[in-house]
């Protein structure tokens, strides 16, 4: 079945349909460590909504990004697929002529066909080019920047200004590349209305929109998806006059505390209209907090390494979910699940499918939040630059260092549930289990063809 087929195929259901149907709010952070929460044991930043959302919700310990960085977890977070099968392996700029492939198909393609409004407010990422914006991958609307804060000429700075707190240097070629880079674009649809914005005011701006869009829909009597995929706290760090100074964090504490204010602005906006009951509200961040920025960056706790790397540190992210009189409060969840599994679990809702003839990756998470029942546990694998470097089963990690594309380079092996700083590795005295994993990732690599990298 062809993109075009599954659209025809979606469009029946909901016309048929006359139960109301949930909404989605989708709310993404962008290098937010696993530790930077106050749910998750920081102990200086204050996140009081998102504390709140996982009081009255659940809160996942062993949740995964399905890539260790932005393009490529974005794309897996729309599509249920391993970032491999779409060809997103790296991070896109605005000079890259790739972007999603029109043949995917998305969260906001599925839910819009049963009736939803959808919008997409933050960034983007997956595409600058016309033919990638969220218009063409089912987005109503769009307001945000479509790629990351960073990659202009006039933003470059402060990567000089950590290189030289962390004593190191940025190769020329980086640097010319930076020095052909446009302005960084606000955009409203399709349509430029600002080149490099003021970035402070970032956070404040999309937090408006957003419950706007809210609010839209809930007027026009449409359920709605809204995908609020944030900017920060990816460098460089901004916070508005309001939260600038305020933490004990430093600049990135501002920058978390304020990215935690527009949380609470949304659960008041549900409140307000009633719509509590009957609105899913997810969050997570795209990959592991930044560690090797230094103060710049974030904290992923005890995990090891951060963003960029296969280690659990880069892949391993905060997951809390919400749904008033449907999700049990004050859940803790010890199941491995990701991204990858959120498209199945949102296609389902209301009695939907998930899309025939597409490829899945993930399971649905109806079984953990709201059915009271186990799920069998999937092999999770760790992908990075296109290259399948791990696999997980169970409390088992086999994780491959170094070598190169043709190369596996050194297989290590960790129970990352009782060492989740994976320090201790395991592999010469357990066969059995390295020799399972090892086999895992064969069958796995063996089952599909990669699609051609998108630069």
């Amino acid at each position: 079945m062809n993109r075009r087929q599954f659209l025809c195929s979606m469009a029946a259901p909901a016309l048929a349909r006359s139960k109301p149907l949930p909404n989605v709010v989708l709310i993404y952070a962008d290098d937010l460590g696993y530790g930077d929460l106050g749910c998750y044991g920081h102990p200086t930043i204050r996140t009081p909504n998102l504390d709140r959302l996982a009081a009255e919700g659940s809160r996942f310990t062993q949740f995964y990004s399905a890539a260790p960085l932005c393009s490529p977890s974005r794309a897996a977070l729309l599509t249920g697929r391993y970032p491999v099968r779409s060809g997103i392996n790296f991070v896109l700029f605005p000079d890259s002529e790739g972007g999603l492939p029109e043949s995917e198909v998305t969260i906001a393609e599925i839910l819009k066909q049963r009736g939803y409004a959808t919008g997409i407010v933050g960034k983007w990422h997956l595409g600058h080019l016309p033919k990638y914006l969220p218009a063409r991958h089912g987005f109503d609307s769009y307001f945000g920047i479509p790629y990351s804060n960073d990659m202009s000429l006039r933003t470059n700075p402060v990567y000089e200004e950590i290189n030289r707190e962390m004593g190191r240097t940025r190769s020329p070629k980086v640097l010319e590349r930076y020095r052909t880079l446009p302005g960084i674009p606000l955009m409203r649809d399709e349509q430029v209305i600002e080149t490099e914005p003021d970035q402070a005011q970032l956070t404040p701006r999309y937090s408006a929109e957003a419950n706007a869009f809210i609010r839209r829909s809930a007027a026009a009597g449409r359920p709605f998806f809204l995908y609020f995929a944030h900017t920060f706290p990816h460098v460089p760090l901004f916070a508005s006059t309001r939260f600038r100074g305020r933490s004990l964090r430093g600049l990135y504490g501002d920058t978390v505390e304020e990215l935690d204010w527009p949380v609470g602005e949304v659960l008041k906006t549900l409140a307000r209209l009633k719509l509590e009951e009957n609105t899913l509200v997810l969050f997570s961040s795209d990959n592991g907090g930044a560690v090797q920025l230094g103060r710049h960056g974030g904290s992923n706790g005890a995990l090891r390494e951060g963003k960029g790397t296969p280690w659990e540190g880069g892949m391993r992210v905060p997951f809390i979910a919400r749904w008033k009189g449907k999700i049990a409060p004050g859940q803790v969840r010890t199941e491995v699940a990701s991204t990858l599994d959120i498209l199945p679990t949102l296609a389902r809702l209301g009695g939907g499918g998930t899309p025939a003839g597409v490829t899945l990756d993930g399971a649905g998470l109806a079984p953990l939040l709201w059915e009271g029942k186990s799920r069998p546990q999937p092999d999770f694998f760790y992908y990075h630059a296109g290259l399948l470097r791990g696999v997980r089963r169970g409390a088992w990690k086999l994780h491959l260092t170094g070598g190169q594309a043709d190369e596996p380079g050194k297989a290590e092996l960790y129970n990352v549930e009782t060492d989740i700083a994976e320090r201790f590795d395991m592999a010469g005295g357990r066969p059995r289990e390295l020799a399972e994993l090892q086999e895992a990732m064969k069958r796995h690599a063996a089952s599909f063809t990669p699609a051609p990298t998108q630069r």
